[in-house]
């Protein structure tokens, strides 16, 4: 069976030949309609492809009633129609996660309650003072602002081995100090320094 795509026709796909023949007539321009409505190229070929794999698997049942390019475009708008919801859902659930996890971070308290909280601040200012000022610039321009130790020898200009040993200082100095918060330190020195800033 032939298949003529014309408006007036309602053509039915029933062999390859017909159908590589549509899926190459179409897939460019319904790729751009497609990349029109979702500005992303990949997901756009995806919903293409989605759209011609339907046709491909369902041609037996399918009874096209408008002209096939009309059909091709419907559908390919409701997969993306589709897709965009579904991305919407997949943010939603994204930000309540990431909402979540920054309740739980800001309600993050040191085991024994605020009282402990307040301590472990204070000890750790304490601790940070008794360390040499350069010693102490590292390890806060590492720990409060996240700089590589590349980055802070740049800043200080001073040598990468040079802020490696001064982190080593800093670290020793606060298990000392520290050593009765030891297993809170350890594992959630970030949260502590976000307590500080």
């Amino acid at each position: 069976m032939t298949l003529n795509t014309e408006p007036s026709d309602s053509p039915t796909l029933v062999d390859e030949q017909v159908f590589e023949r549509v899926f190459k007539t179409y897939f460019r321009p319904l790729h751009a309609y497609a990349q029109a409505l979702l500005r992303d190229t990949d997901a756009a070929e995806e919903q293409v492809q989605t759209v011609f794999l339907k046709l491909w698997e369902k041609r037996a049942q399918i009874t096209i009633n408008t002209s096939l390019k009309s059909y091709l475009y419907k559908s390919l708008y409701y997969e993306c129609l589709n897709f965009l919801n579904h991305e919407k859902v997949k943010m939603k659930h994204r930000e309540r996660k990431q909402r979540e996890m920054e309740k739980d971070r800001l309600s993050y308290t040191v085991p024994g309650g605020e009282g402990d909280e307040r301590e472990l601040r204070s000890r750790l200012e304490q601790a940070l003072n008794l360390l040499p000022e350069k010693c102490r610039m590292v390890f806060q321009l590492s720990r409060y602002e996240s700089l590589k130790y590349g980055e802070i020898a740049q800043r200080l200009g001073i040598s990468v081995k040079t802020v490696e040993a001064h982190m080593g200082k800093a670290l020793k100095t606060l298990r000392v100090e520290l050593a009765e918060f030891l297993p809170v330190v350890l594992f959630y020195l970030h949260v502590i320094t976000d307590i500080l800033r």
